[in-house]
């Protein structure tokens, strides 16, 4: 795929976010419980995961590569997104839409700045520029305003 493809569907999934998000956090309310909406996105998620995974694969992983893989990339990613998701939920109702999905990218922004600067997690290299900086400001100073 092309580079603004890729850019298209990017921000297609800024939009699924926060189209989950309301939907989920309002189950959290009409449920009474933001941990109920968790454990129905993420256990329907899993399903159509599951679904996508039996039509797509052709050839799994053998024994031997599934052993070298280290415990914690099992388990982090499953935890972490249970984490963020449940928050996600809980904090929607209660901040609002924009506050939360705003102050949530920002933090992302911020991050994957620092996290594509020093190549963490294995990621490529993409060193902080003066207009990464600026841009990180107009974000942070948006997120404040926003918060007004």
């Amino acid at each position: 795929m092309n580079n603004p493809t890729l850019l298209l569907l990017s921000f297609s999934v800024g939009i699924m976010v926060v189209i989950q998000g309301v939907i989920n956090a309002r189950l959290g309310i009409l449920l009474n419980n933001s941990l109920l909406a968790t454990s129905t996105a993420l256990t329907l998620g899993a399903s159509f995961t599951l679904i996508a995974v039996s039509i797509t694969v052709r050839q799994f992983p053998s024994m031997r590569q599934l052993k070298e893989i280290p415990l914690y990339m099992w388990v982090t990613g499953g935890l972490l997104s249970f984490i963020a998701v449940t928050l996600f939920y809980y904090i929607i109702p209660r901040l609002g839409i924009s506050k939360a999905v705003t102050f949530g990218l920002a933090g992302q922004l911020i991050f994957a700045t620092i996290v594509g600067h020093f190549g963490w997690f294995d990621m490529p290299l993409e060193p902080i520029t003066m207009k990464k900086i600026v841009g990180l400001i107009v974000m942070i100073s948006g997120a404040i305003l926003i918060k007004s």
